[in-house]
């Protein structure tokens, strides 16, 4: 079974801009419960993916490569209008890290997000990651198309930890 063991946190400064790979993705979701139906268009190629909703860092994942012109029909299925954000690629102390900078109606949202190979794994946290939101469900993307940023706090500080 594949499993995605991942963190996500808000996004403080500016020093993430550097990245040297910035992706311009549109994702769209054809369900949101139980399970999330996601579909994924960047760099000219798409996925199909599922993801389990429970709670914590580890979450049952599946993600199939499906063609270019499929993915856009599909799209056209989805209940919202897709989400749309530019994905800064980091690595900092030896880990991948994601950086979201969400557009349209979810701008000013900047979500960083980090997989692990467990979920005990210890990280180093880049100084330009702010409060984590792993266990807050509202800054999931399958939350955020149905609810967009009402209700959530921006505010990048507070409690961040380094062990999972």
């Amino acid at each position: 079974m594949a499993t995605e063991i991942e963190r996500k946190f808000l996004v403080v400064g500016d020093g993430w801009k550097k990245a040297p790979r910035v992706r311009a993705i549109a994702q769209g979701y054809l369900a949101t419960t139980p399970a999330s139906v996601r579909i994924r268009i960047q760099d000219g190629a798409a996925t199909l993916t599922v993801k389990g909703e429970v709670e914590g860092l580890v979450r049952d994942e599946f993600e199939y490569a499906i063609p270019l012109a499929d993915a856009e029909a599909m799209m056209r299925l989805c209940p919202q209008p897709p989400i749309v954000k530019k994905r800064h690629e980091i690595v900092h102390a030896g880990k991948l890290w994601q950086v979201d900078a969400f557009e349209g109606e979810l701008a000013g949202l900047v979500v960083a997000e980090v997989e692990l190979e467990s979920a005990d794994e210890v990280i180093t946290l880049p100084d330009w990651v702010g409060r984590e939101v792993t266990d807050d469900r509202r800054y999931r993307n399958s939350s955020l198309i149905r609810g967009g940023l009402a209700g959530l706090d921006l505010s990048a500080t507070g409690p961040r930890r380094c062990t999972g």
